[in-house]
C-alpha cells in the first residue's frame, strides 16, 4: 500500500483540525500529553486548595479573574480577527461578575447578563450559541462564589472531586479500554467506558461524603447526576471548539489547552446544582 501523498495528508488535516499530525511508522503515542497534564494539575490543586481553603475576598478575586479569561477564550475562537474586542469583553465579564457578588441587591444578579448581550452585539461566528454560553460562564462563576460563601468549603471540595474523578477515571479508562464513541461527531476522543467510569468515580465520591458524615444517600445519586452534568458541559464546550475550528480554546495552560478546558466540566456542573436548587431542596454535603 503507498503512502498518501503531502497535498493529501494537508487535506485531511484540514479536514479535521483537531486530529494529530502522526510522522510515518511512529506508533500513535496515547500517554504523550500525560506529564504536562499532570505537572499543571499539581499547580492548579495547589493554588485552587488553598484559595477553597481561604474563601473570602481572594476566592472571589480569582473566580472572577478566571471567568474573565474563559470570556476572553470564548471572544477569540468565536472572533479570532478580533484584536481588541476579546479584552474588552473580558474586562466587561470581570466587572459584571464582580458587580453581582459584591453589590447586596438581588437586581445586582442581572449583570450576569451583560457579556452575553455585548457578545450578541459583535460581530462573529455563531452569537446566539457564544451569548448562551457566556452566560453559563458568568453564572457558574457566582454559583462557585455563592456555595463558598454560603454552604461552606465542603460543598466547594466535593464539586471539585466528582469533577476530577470523573475527567481522571474517564480519560485512563477510555484510553484503556477504548470501545463504543459516546458522541463522535462532536467529541471524538470521548468513549462509552471513559463516561461510564466518569459516574463511577463520582458515585465514589458521593458514598465517601456520606460515610464520612458529610451528607446522606441521597448525595451518591447527586453526585452521578452532576458528574454526567460535568461531562455535558465539556462536550458543549467541544461543540463550541469544533464549529470554530480549534483544538484547545487557547494554549495557557500547558498540558490542558486553555482555561476553559480545564474548566469546562465544572461550568457545566455548576449550571446544573444551580438551576436544580432552584426546584428542590438538594442532599448538597454538609459539616458533620
Amino acid at each position: 500500500m503507498t503512502e498518501p501523498s503531502l497535498e493529501a495528508q494537508a487535506e485531511a488535516a484540514a479536514a479535521d483540525p483537531t486530529a494529530a499530525s502522526i510522522p510515518a511508522g511512529r506508533p500513535v503515542a496515547r500517554w504523550e500529553d500525560l506529564r504536562k497534564r499532570v505537572v499543571s494539575a499539581v499547580v492548579l490543586v495547589a493554588v485552587g486548595g488553598a484559595e477553597i481553603w481561604l474563601g473570602g475576598l481572594s476566592f472571589a478575586l480569582l473566580v472572577v479573574l478566571l471567568t474573565g479569561a474563559m470570556v476572553w477564550e470564548l471572544a477569540k475562537m468565536t472572533a479570532p480577527d478580533h484584536e481588541n474586542t476579546p479584552l474588552g469583553l473580558a474586562a466587561l465579564a470581570c466587572a459584571s461578575l464582580a458587580g453581582a457578588i459584591f453589590i447586596e441587591d438581588s437586581v445586582a444578579t442581572a449583570l450576569l447578563l451583560v457579556p452575553a448581550l455585548a457578545i450578541a452585539l459583535t460581530d462573529r461566528r455563531d452569537r446566539r450559541l457564544s451569548s448562551l454560553y457566556s452566560v453559563a460562564i458568568l453564572v457558574a462563576g457566582y454559583g462557585l462564589v455563592d456555595l463558598r460563601m454560603t454552604a461552606g468549603t465542603p460543598v466547594i471540595l466535593w464539586l471539585v472531586l466528582i469533577v476530577v474523578a470523573s475527567d481522571v477515571l474517564g480519560y485512563f479508562v477510555g484510553r484503556v479500554l477504548g470501545g463504543p464513541k459516546f458522541w463522535a461527531a462532536i467529541s471524538p476522543k470521548k468513549t462509552w467506558s471513559g463516561t461510564v467510569a466518569g459516574w463511577v468515580g463520582a458515585a465514589l465520591v458521593g458514598l465517601g461524603f456520606w460515610l464520612a458524615g458529610y451528607g446522606s444517600p441521597g448525595l451518591v445519586a447527586l453526585s452521578v447526576l452532576i458528574a454526567f452534568a460535568g461531562q455535558m458541559g465539556d462536550i458543549w464546550e467541544s461543540w463550541i471548539k469544533r464549529r470554530c475550528g480549534v483544538k484547545d480554546a487557547s494554549t495557557l495552560i500547558p498540558g490542558h489547552g486553555g482555561v476553559l478546558d480545564r474548566f469546562d466540566a465544572l461550568i457545566g456542573a455548576l449550571v446544573a446544582l444551580m438551576l436544580m436548587g432552584l426546584v428542590v431542596a438538594l442532599p448538597l454535603p454538609a459539616a458533620g
